[in-house]
Order: C-alpha cells, then sequence, then structure tokens
C-alpha cells in the first residue's frame, strides 16, 4: 500500500450503524473515495449522499478498496464480513489493510491477522470507545493492536475519527485493551444509578446534584454524558445493551480462561441480563437505571421521579 492520501487512497466500510456511519463519513468528508456494505441498506443512505459508492458484499467493498474498515455487532458477524464466503478477505488483494474496529474476541482478531497475512494483507483490530457522542464529534478512542509499521501507515486516517489513538501490542491487544475499558465502564454504570437513585429517595434536585459532582473526584465520562439522559428520560442507544452484554461475557470468558475473578464486572452483567428481560435489549446503557429503580419499586421518569 502506498502512501495514504485524500483523493488517491480507496477507504471501504462495512457496518454503517449508531458509529460506523459518523466515523465513515470523517473519511468522506476528508476527501477519502469510499465504498461501503450494510446488510441494512437504508442505514447507508447518507454516506451515498455524501458520495459513496454501495457495494453488494463485503467481498466487493475489498475489491474496491485499498483499506477497509469494518464496525459490525458481534464476534459471529466479524467472522462472516472477514472470514466467510463473501467476505473481506475473499476480495483483497497483498497490500491492503484491513482494520476492525468492532469490539470482539481477542483470539478472533489473531485468527484473523494469522488468515490475513497468509495472502499478504495486514489486519488490524482497532475496537473504539466513546460511544455516538465521541463518534459524531471524531473524539473516540482507538486502542490498536497489530503491526506496528502498517499502525503507523494507516495513522493519517485514525487521525480523523478518533482524539486518543494509542498503540497496544500484536494481534488482539487493541481487544484485550477494550475488554480493560468495558470492565472498568460496567461496574460504574452501576454507582451511577444508585447514586442517582438515591439523589432522589432523598428529594435532591437530580441536574443540581450532577453539577457538584461531575466535576469532582466522582467525575467520569459516563456521568456526564449518560447521567444527564437518564434524567431526561433518554434512552435512545449511543451503545445497545445487547452490545454492552456482548462484551462483558467476552471479558469474563478471556478471565475465566486465566483464572482470575472479576466480580464486580460478573454483577453488571447479571444486572444488564435484567436490563434486557425487561425489553430494553435495543436501548441505550443508560437504561440500566430502569431496571435498578424498579428493583427498588421506584417508577422512574426522570429527574422528577414518582
Amino acid at each position: 500500500m502506498t502512501q495514504i492520501e485524500p483523493g488517491k487512497t480507496r477507504i471501504g466500510w462495512i457496518g454503517t450503524g449508531v458509529m460506523g456511519r459518523s466515523m465513515c463519513g470523517h473519511l468522506i468528508d476528508a476527501g477519502y473515495d469510499a465504498t461501503v456494505f450494510n446488510r441494512s441498506t437504508d442505514k447507508t443512505r447518507l454516506l451515498v449522499d455524501k458520495g459513496a459508492k454501495l457495494a453488494d458484499s463485503p467481498k466487493t467493498v475489498a475489491e474496491n478498496s485499498d483499506v477497509v474498515f469494518s464496525t459490525v455487532g458481534f464476534p459471529s458477524d466479524v467472522r462472516e464480513v472477514t472470514l466467510g464466503e463473501n467476505g473481506i478477505l475473499a476480495g483483497a488483494r497483498s497490500g491492503m489493510v484491513v482494520v476492525d474496529m468492532t469490539t470482539s474476541q481477542p483470539s478472533l482478531a489473531v485468527e484473523i491477522a494469522e488468515a490475513a497475512a497468509a495472502i499478504g494483507v495486514q489486519s488490524i483490530d482497532a475496537p473504539v470507545s466513546g460511544g455516538d457522542t465521541g463518534a459524531k464529534n471524531a473524539a473516540l478512542s482507538i486502542m490498536i493492536g497489530g503491526d506496528a509499521e502498517t499502525v503507523r501507515r494507516i495513522d493519517p486516517l485514525l487521525q480523523k475519527m478518533g482524539k486518543t489513538i494509542v498503540y497496544q501490542g500484536g494481534p488482539g491487544s487493541g481487544q484485550h485493551t477494550k475488554m480493560v475499558n468495558q470492565t472498568l465502564i460496567a461496574s460504574g454504570m452501576i454507582a451511577i444509578c444508585e447514586g442517582l437513585l438515591y439523589a432522589h429517595k432523598v428529594e435532591l434536585d437530580i441536574p443540581t446534584v450532577l453539577q457538584s459532582v461531575s466535576s469532582g473526584a466522582a467525575g467520569s465520562w459516563s456521568l456526564s454524558n449518560l447521567a444527564p439522559r437518564m434524567i431526561n428520560d433518554d434512552f435512545d442507544p449511543g451503545f445497545f445493551v445487547e452490545h454492552f452484554l456482548k462484551d462483558m461475557k467476552i471479558a469474563l470468558d478471556e478471565a475465566s480462561q486465566r483464572n482470575l475473578a472479576l466480580p464486580g464486572l460478573a454483577l453488571a452483567y447479571q444486572l444488564y441480563n435484567a436490563v434486557a428481560a425487561q425489553g430494553h435489549s435495543r436501548d441505550g446503557t443508560q437504561s440500566l437505571i430502569l431496571a435498578l429503580s424498579q428493583l427498588n419499586g421506584i417508577g422512574w421518569t426522570g429527574e422528577s421521579g414518582s
């Protein structure tokens, strides 16, 4: 692959949902020609309106690209769009780069890297954190595993999507780092919901409470970005509950393989299972407040409660 350059380097994008649509859009805005694929073609409309070409398969995307990105849902989706009969590697050629930005299994990232290397292709695992807001604002944290020189070459593309871009090591290292990220978030989300419920129960004004605690030692991205959504009854997905459950399950499985006990993560996993059981699997992760309020016999209706 030659030097990355707008107007010359062709990018491909597979998965144009909540995150991928914005991320690919930044690259198109920067002058890169794009070919896109999504199982639901209606989700590609905004990118096609920007000038992207619509492909009928991941294989076709690869045949028309120099660097192919993917942001799909589950490890099974990653396997299908990358290693499947009509997947990326089926249409890849020597010198291409494949960048999976899905949160997926570290072992699968290694498997894909090995399969790609066998045909002269470099595969990078680069999961992200920052949610829909980070994607829209090109402010994502990108955690990267793979060949260091390849990562250096595609850095101009990554810079258009993220603010914190850190190389973690060889194949799978980006995914392992994302497991650390999700473990940190999981227990923190419980604490945020419990704090809001406490404030509600003692009849404090919750937005005023957030003014005090968000900038202190309790401050976090989730507190600043998701707690306001909770008090406004905004449960639209910046990140789906069902995807967070997938991530936590991967982290728990990886920990179990290493005889590592993570009780806080296990508790969060069970509480989010309750969220999904209550019908919120396609809502945002902030809907945890609904499950915990129900546990306490509180009908949550934002800042006023009930």
